[in-house]
Formats: C-alpha cells, sequence, structure tokens
C-alpha cells in the first residue's frame, strides 16, 4: 500500500514542525491513509454501489472498495491535513485547558481535513473501476450533496 502523504509533503504545508522534537513522521501517514480510506468506505463507497456505476463495474465479487484503484495524488492534500491534525500536533500541544499554538493548529487543520475531503467527494473520486491503471471521466462520480439521490 502506498501512502497517500510524505514527510516531504507535511514540510510544504508547515516547513518548521521537525523543529519541535518530532522529526520522523513515517508511521503516521500508513495511519493516515488507512483512516482515509475508512472515510471513504463509510461516506463514498455505500452509495456508489447503489448507482448506475454499479451494473457496469461491478460483479458480486466487488462487495468491498479496492483501496489500490484509489487515486493517491488526489487525496494527498486531505492526508496531510489529516497528519498534522490527528497524529504530529496532538503529540506537540500540551492539553490543557488553556489552548495552545498546537491546540489552534489541530482545530484548523482538521476543518481543512474535513473541507478538503468533502471537496474530493464533491469533485468525484477517483477510482480506477476498469484497473487499466487511468481514471477516465466516466469512472469518476460526484457525491451530490443537498439533492436525493434514488
Amino acid at each position: 500500500m502506498s501512502n497517500y502523504s510524505t514527510d516531504a509533503d507535511i514540510l510544504e504545508y508547515e516547513p518548521t514542525i521537525k523543529e519541535y522534537g518530532v522529526i520522523d513522521f513515517s508511521s503516521y501517514h500508513a495511519k493516515t491513509t488507512a483512516d482515509i480510506q475508512r472515510h471513504l468506505r463509510i461516506e463514498w463507497w455505500p452509495r456508489v454501489r447503489r448507482s448506475s456505476l454499479h451494473s457496469r463495474y461491478f460483479s458480486t465479487t466487488d462487495l468491498e472498495m479496492d483501496n489500490t484503484k484509489l487515486q493517491a495524488a488526489q487525496l494527498k492534500r486531505a492526508a496531510v491535513y489529516h497528519v498534522l491534525s490527528h497524529y504530529i500536533l496532538p503529540q506537540l500541544t500540551k492539553h490543557d485547558a488553556e489552548p495552545d499554538r498546537f491546540r489552534m493548529m489541530i482545530d484548523f487543520y482538521k476543518a481543512r481535513f474535513r473541507d478538503e475531503l468533502d471537496y474530493v467527494l464533491q469533485d468525484g473520486v477517483e477510482y480506477d473501476w476498469d484497473g487499466d491503471a487511468t481514471v477516465q471521466e466516466t469512472e469518476k462520480q460526484p457525491q451530490h450533496f443537498n439533492r436525493l439521490v434514488r
């Protein structure tokens, strides 16, 4: 499984993050990738299984989402926001009643993660349905919000 983000990606958004003592984030990238895949299985996969793509791409063995068919590049920004807010910054905050700089950063990146994941869902999750290593426009299906989908 390839991760959706790397330490270099984190440093693009927070160039000074390693100055606070946490030097290696590698184990957090795999956790974040698994968390994002879980979000997609909960929020996107049940809807797409009931869609028009069902008869075109699904067989009786396609009951579970195949994580290898997701496109890492589309999920990189969400992964950066997630790894910062859920794994790196919580190690740096004091967890006191008084909010500190890191607590505010956690809140900021949690909100950015949710926004970014919503954007991905609205734009259409890039999923290589036919397994040909490319995602065609017909393989992207936006999740419709505030609209009844039958």
